[in-house]
């Protein structure tokens, strides 16, 4: 079983040559697809998407922090 990683290694690569490691496609949705409701901020879809992954970002900080070694 290869990770992610392993499996979209090509995109991956192909797409950090062109924009830089910090960039994703869901940003660049995000540029592409407006929200026609409100302008300047993305559609409703990538908003939610970005939620997510704050989301899941704090729950995995959480989990670091609680299994990092006190001393």
């Amino acid at each position: 079983m290869s990770s992610a990683f392993e499996k979209h290694h090509d995109a991956l690569e192909r797409h950090e040559t062109m924009m830089g490691g910090a960039r994703g496609l869901v940003g660049q949705h995000g540029v592409y697809c407006p929200s026609e409701r409100f302008p300047g901020r993305p559609r409703m879809d990538i908003a939610l998407i970005l939620e997510q992954l704050a989301d899941a970002k704090e729950l995995v900080q959480s989990a670091m922090e609680a299994l990092r070694p006190q001393g």
